[in-house]
Parts: structure tokens; sequence; C-alpha cells
């Protein structure tokens, strides 16, 4: 008997020697392991005569499994903040390792000798890859040259626009036309001493406030008509309580109550019960204010009697009897 053995792929153990890889469910599941890793390496050799160059993102640290050397390959070359796509895994597939790993692997599984030169690539193709990644990065370079040149455009755009506003709101002065002659121009000079002179004399701010005007003075534009105030009633101006802070004369008082009284909250409170309850139940119309005298229950089947229910039967049936032998004797004939 063949010494156990333990299969990767299959994921078992087996005693057949070397006749397992013959089978046919390994030669399946080597197919499929072969065909989820093609994608990966055609997507590479693509890359080979145009490189992508890209900025770092943390996604590109991704891993993949390499079949034949069974163990993980990192998937894009990075450097500093750029990424070359694919560039880690076309550097295993190009590296003397994978190829040795990736001969061993087809002897022992009985692979298609076909699709051996699919998972490896040769160093004609690596060095073609190396002057396109050069390429590719003068490339980057330069998209990163033109965007920092256009960023730099903008910035001295908004500057430029930021200090003429500056400047405009600073100096307001009116720009003479050419075509008024010495005209324009003496009346421009006349401007400029006068804001010269303007300058040399002592600011607002140093003044003594001006003194308050007497609307009686003669001479005023204005007339006076005098106080319109009303004898009796003031208003908030002259000194009076304002209407929203007198008290009403009826309010003043305190004796007036706010609102029902508690009997009717109470009767008002029943309603709303009573309101719940199904509108045909018996004696909803009752009138429980009106007077009764004590007779008023009806009188039938010992209702209203204490005791037990069989002393209530037993007298209605001694009654019962008595009246039909009273009955009896009064119906009766009399012999004479």
């Amino acid at each position: 008997m063949a010494p156990a053995q333990r299969c990767p792929l299959c994921r078992q153990t087996f005693f057949c020697g070397r006749g397992h890889v013959y089978s046919r469910k390994h030669q399946r599941q080597l197919k499929e392991a072969l065909e989820r890793l093609l994608p990966q390496v055609e997507a590479a050799r693509k890359a080979i005569r145009a490189a992508q160059v890209e900025r770092y993102v943390p996604e590109h640290d991704r891993c993949c499994w390499c079949l034949c050397c069974g163990r993980e390959v990192r998937k894009h070359l990075s450097h500093g903040n750029l990424t070359v796509l694919h560039g880690g895994l076309l550097e295993h597939l190009a590296s003397p390792e994978h190829k040795k790993a990736t001969n061993r692997f087809w002897w022992e599984n009985k692979a298609e000798f076909q699709m051996k030169e699919k998972f490896l690539i040769s160093s004609q193709d690596y060095a073609r890859f190396k002057k396109s990644m050069v390429k590719g990065l003068d490339s980057y370079e330069e998209k990163e040259d033109e965007v920092i040149k256009e960023m730099a455009a903008q910035i001295r755009e908004v500057e430029h626009s930021r200090q003429e506003l500056v400047q405009s709101v600073l100096e307001p002065q009116a720009v003479p036309d050419p075509e008024e002659g010495s005209s324009a121009l003496g009346s421009w000079k006349g401007t400029n001493s006068q804001v010269a002179s303007a300058s040399q004399q002592p600011s607002y701010l140093d003044l003594p406030p001006a003194p308050e005007l007497d609307w009686m003075e003669t001479g005023q534009p204005l007339t006076f008509i005098g106080h319109q105030d009303t004898p009796g009633i003031g208003n908030i101006h002259s000194g009076a309580t304002p209407p929203w802070m007198v008290q009403d004369e009826e309010y003043s008082s305190g004796n007036q109550q706010i609102g029902p009284s508690y009997e009717e909250f109470l009767k008002e409170k029943e309603k709303q019960k009573l309101k719940k309850l199904p509108p045909d139940r018996v004696g909803a119309n009752f009138d429980h204010d009106t007077s009764t005298s004590v007779g008023w229950l009806p009188s039938f089947g010992r209702v209203w009697n204490n005791g037990r229910r069989w002393q209530s039967r037993h007298q209605f049936k001694t009654e019962a009897a008595t009246r039909s032998k009273q009955s009896h004797k009064e119906k009766k004939p009399n012999v004479s």
C-alpha cells in the first residue's frame, strides 16, 4: 500500500500514489485554479506596452495568490506616493524563482503544457515593460506640472482681483478724461489741492460736540406747535403706565373666577365617561335627578329577596300551589 499523501488542490489525503494526479477530479480542480489566476496574468500582460502610473492609495496594497509558488505576491508596485499598476505581478512572473516553481508545479500536477507559457514572462517582455514604465512616469510628471501650473495661474488671478478690489476701495479717485483738455486738468489739480488742504485740517473726531438747538429760537425753518398732551391721559413718552400694565376694574377685586367651577368640571368628566358607553344600553335615557318613591322597583320572580335560590324556588312553588287551590275552590259548585 502506498503511503498517504496530501493534495493541496483537492484538499484531501489519497493513498493511490502518483495515480491521483491523473484522476478526473484532480484535473478539474487544477483547471479551475488556473482559470482563476489567468485573468490577473492577462491584465498584467496588457500593461507591458503601456504602463499606467497613478497616485498611491491604500487599495494598491492588494496581493494575489501565486498558484505555482504557493504564496502571496503584491499586485502593484508602489514607491512613495506613486504606484505602477501590475508592476509587482510582472516582476514576480519574470523572476527565475517563479520559473522554477512553475516547472515543478507543471511536473507534479501534470497540467497542460500549452498553458505553461501563459503564466511566464520573458526577460525581453519585462525589459519592454521597464521602458514603458519610464515613459509613464515622465507623462505623469508632465500632467502633474500642468496641474500645478493651472493651480498657480488660478491663485495669481484671484490674488490680482483681490488687490484690484482693495485698491479701488482705498483710492476712490476719478480718472481724468483726455478729451476735456486743459480745463479738466485744472479741475483735477484743484481737486487735489482741496484734498491736500482737507487732509491738513483737524479731524471731526477732535471737535467738541455741537450744542442742542432751541426749537423756539427765531430764524429756524421749523415751527413749534406746542405739546399735544391730553389732560388726564398720559403715554409712555410722558412717563405714564403702559396700557398693558394697567389692571382692569372688573379683575382688580380678585373675586372673579376664571374658568369653570369644580362642580362643573366633575359633571363634564362624568359626561365624557358616559359617552364611551354604548348608547343603546339599558337605562341610558334614565334621569337620575327625578324623585322616585320607595315602591318603584318591579315585583317579579323574587329578584330582590335575600337568601339562596332554592329557598326562592320553594317559596314560589308553595305560593303557586296555594293560588291554584283557592281558584279550584272558587270554581267548585255548592251542593244543597
